[in-house]
Protein backbone atom coordinates (compact mmCIF):
# COMPACT_ATOMS: atom_id res chain seq x y z
CA UNK A 1 0.00 0.00 0.00
CA UNK A 2 1.56 3.66 -0.60
CA UNK A 3 1.60 6.35 1.40
CA UNK A 4 -1.14 8.14 -0.66
CA UNK A 5 -3.49 5.14 -0.01
CA UNK A 6 -2.55 5.27 3.58
CA UNK A 7 -3.76 9.31 3.54
CA UNK A 8 -6.61 8.89 1.19
CA UNK A 9 -8.25 6.27 3.68
CA UNK A 10 -7.05 8.52 6.89
CA UNK A 11 -9.22 11.23 5.32
CA UNK A 12 -11.48 8.43 4.25
CA UNK A 13 -11.88 7.57 8.14
CA UNK A 14 -12.15 11.56 8.64
CA UNK A 15 -15.12 11.93 6.75
CA UNK A 16 -16.95 8.95 8.96
CA UNK A 17 -19.20 11.47 10.90
CA UNK A 18 -20.19 13.85 7.88
CA UNK A 19 -21.42 10.12 5.81
CA UNK A 20 -23.21 9.05 8.55
CA UNK A 21 -24.84 12.08 9.22
CA UNK A 22 -26.18 12.61 5.74
CA UNK A 23 -27.11 8.61 5.79
CA UNK A 24 -29.23 9.20 8.49
CA UNK A 25 -30.84 12.40 6.91
CA UNK A 26 -31.40 9.94 3.74
CA UNK A 27 -32.25 6.59 4.84
CA UNK A 28 -35.12 6.69 7.37
CA UNK A 29 -33.44 4.56 9.97
CA UNK A 30 -30.52 3.62 11.99
CA UNK A 31 -29.56 0.47 11.06
CA UNK A 32 -30.33 1.44 7.09
CA UNK A 33 -28.21 4.41 7.44
CA UNK A 34 -24.97 2.32 8.95
CA UNK A 35 -25.58 -0.06 6.32
CA UNK A 36 -25.36 2.54 3.36
CA UNK A 37 -21.95 4.13 4.84
CA UNK A 38 -20.82 0.73 5.09
CA UNK A 39 -22.12 0.23 1.26
CA UNK A 40 -20.29 3.65 0.15
CA UNK A 41 -17.23 2.88 1.86
CA UNK A 42 -16.70 -0.62 0.40
CA UNK A 43 -17.52 0.62 -3.00
CA UNK A 44 -15.31 3.79 -2.50
CA UNK A 45 -12.16 1.34 -0.75
CA UNK A 46 -12.62 -0.85 -3.86
CA UNK A 47 -12.43 1.77 -6.30
CA UNK A 48 -9.54 4.26 -4.79
CA UNK A 49 -7.69 3.97 -8.41
CA UNK A 50 -11.23 5.98 -9.64
CA UNK A 51 -10.86 8.59 -7.33
CA UNK A 52 -8.71 11.63 -9.36
CA UNK A 53 -6.04 13.49 -6.68
CA UNK A 54 -7.00 17.22 -6.46
CA UNK A 55 -10.26 16.80 -6.50
CA UNK A 56 -12.89 16.77 -3.21
CA UNK A 57 -12.80 13.31 -1.41
CA UNK A 58 -16.28 14.40 0.09
CA UNK A 59 -17.83 14.75 -3.27
CA UNK A 60 -16.58 11.93 -4.50
CA UNK A 61 -17.90 9.86 -1.23
CA UNK A 62 -20.95 11.81 -0.99
CA UNK A 63 -21.78 11.07 -5.01
CA UNK A 64 -21.54 7.10 -4.36
CA UNK A 65 -23.56 6.89 -1.11
CA UNK A 66 -26.30 8.58 -3.23
CA UNK A 67 -25.73 6.10 -6.06
CA UNK A 68 -25.73 3.83 -3.35
CA UNK A 69 -28.98 4.43 -2.25
CA UNK A 70 -30.85 4.79 -5.19
CA UNK A 71 -29.50 1.41 -5.75
CA UNK A 72 -30.80 0.31 -2.57
CA UNK A 73 -34.62 1.78 -3.54
CA UNK A 74 -34.46 -0.18 -6.48
CA UNK A 75 -33.72 -3.22 -4.83
CA UNK A 76 -36.06 -2.55 -2.39
CA UNK A 77 -38.71 -1.83 -5.00
CA UNK A 78 -38.26 -5.46 -6.98
CA UNK A 79 -38.40 -7.28 -3.53
CA UNK A 80 -41.88 -5.70 -3.17
CA UNK A 81 -41.79 -6.73 0.71
CA UNK A 82 -43.30 -4.83 3.14
CA UNK A 83 -41.97 -5.06 6.27
CA UNK A 84 -42.55 -2.63 9.68
CA UNK A 85 -39.12 -1.51 10.49
CA UNK A 86 -38.24 -2.70 14.34
CA UNK A 87 -38.15 0.83 15.62
CA UNK A 88 -41.81 1.13 14.94
CA UNK A 89 -42.28 -0.84 18.26
CA UNK A 90 -39.41 0.14 20.14
CA UNK A 91 -41.40 2.80 22.48
CA UNK A 92 -44.30 0.63 22.73
CA UNK A 93 -45.34 1.39 26.97
CA UNK A 94 -42.35 4.50 26.62
CA UNK A 95 -43.50 7.77 27.90
CA UNK A 96 -42.59 10.07 25.00
CA UNK A 97 -40.67 13.51 25.87
CA UNK A 98 -41.24 16.42 23.57
CA UNK A 99 -37.56 16.30 22.16
CA UNK A 100 -38.60 12.59 21.60
CA UNK A 101 -41.27 13.73 19.87
CA UNK A 102 -39.96 16.69 17.99
CA UNK A 103 -37.39 13.44 16.48
CA UNK A 104 -40.02 11.38 15.57
CA UNK A 105 -42.12 14.45 13.90
CA UNK A 106 -38.96 15.32 12.06
CA UNK A 107 -37.92 11.98 10.94
CA UNK A 108 -41.69 11.59 9.93
CA UNK A 109 -41.72 14.02 7.83
CA UNK A 110 -38.37 13.77 6.10
CA UNK A 111 -39.65 10.37 5.21
CA UNK A 112 -42.52 11.39 3.48
CA UNK A 113 -40.11 13.97 1.24
CA UNK A 114 -39.59 12.81 -2.36
CA UNK A 115 -35.62 11.33 -2.63
CA UNK A 116 -34.27 14.23 -4.23
CA UNK A 117 -35.44 16.58 -1.54
CA UNK A 118 -34.39 14.42 1.00
CA UNK A 119 -30.94 14.02 -0.33
CA UNK A 120 -30.33 17.97 -0.77
CA UNK A 121 -31.87 18.63 2.96
CA UNK A 122 -29.71 15.72 4.02
CA UNK A 123 -26.51 17.85 2.22
CA UNK A 124 -27.28 21.29 3.02
CA UNK A 125 -29.75 21.65 6.33
CA UNK A 126 -28.61 18.44 8.07
CA UNK A 127 -24.93 18.28 6.98
CA UNK A 128 -24.27 22.13 6.23
CA UNK A 129 -22.74 22.27 3.15
CA UNK A 130 -22.80 25.27 0.65
CA UNK A 131 -25.16 24.97 -1.94
CA UNK A 132 -22.51 24.90 -4.77
CA UNK A 133 -20.80 21.40 -3.08
CA UNK A 134 -23.87 19.58 -2.53
CA UNK A 135 -24.74 20.05 -6.02
CA UNK A 136 -21.29 19.01 -7.10
CA UNK A 137 -21.89 16.13 -4.94
CA UNK A 138 -25.15 15.05 -6.11
CA UNK A 139 -24.34 16.07 -9.77
CA UNK A 140 -26.78 18.21 -10.21
CA UNK A 141 -27.57 22.22 -11.30
CA UNK A 142 -27.22 24.84 -8.53
CA UNK A 143 -30.49 25.92 -9.54
CA UNK A 144 -32.25 22.53 -9.32
CA UNK A 145 -30.56 21.94 -5.58
CA UNK A 146 -31.94 25.39 -4.86
CA UNK A 147 -35.37 24.33 -6.30
CA UNK A 148 -35.58 21.06 -4.18
CA UNK A 149 -34.28 22.40 -1.04
CA UNK A 150 -37.29 24.76 -1.26
CA UNK A 151 -39.32 22.76 -1.84
CA UNK A 152 -38.71 20.47 0.78
CA UNK A 153 -38.07 23.07 3.28
CA UNK A 154 -41.50 24.42 2.35
CA UNK A 155 -43.20 20.33 2.81
CA UNK A 156 -41.13 20.14 5.89
CA UNK A 157 -42.37 23.15 7.68
CA UNK A 158 -46.48 22.22 6.27
CA UNK A 159 -45.97 18.68 7.61
CA UNK A 160 -44.46 19.77 11.26
CA UNK A 161 -47.64 22.54 11.47
CA UNK A 162 -46.19 25.71 9.81
CA UNK A 163 -42.80 28.29 10.02
CA UNK A 164 -42.66 27.91 13.76
CA UNK A 165 -42.39 24.33 14.19
CA UNK A 166 -44.80 21.88 15.22
CA UNK A 167 -48.79 21.32 16.03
Amino acid sequence: MSVGEVDLRDELAALLPRLRRFARSVARHREDADDLVQTAVERALRHLDQWQAGTRLDSWMFRIMKNAWIDEVRARARRDEVNAPEEAGATVGVSETSAQIARLSIAAAMGRLPDEQRLVIGLVLVDGMAYREAADALDIPIGTLTSRLARGRLALQAALGGPGGFE
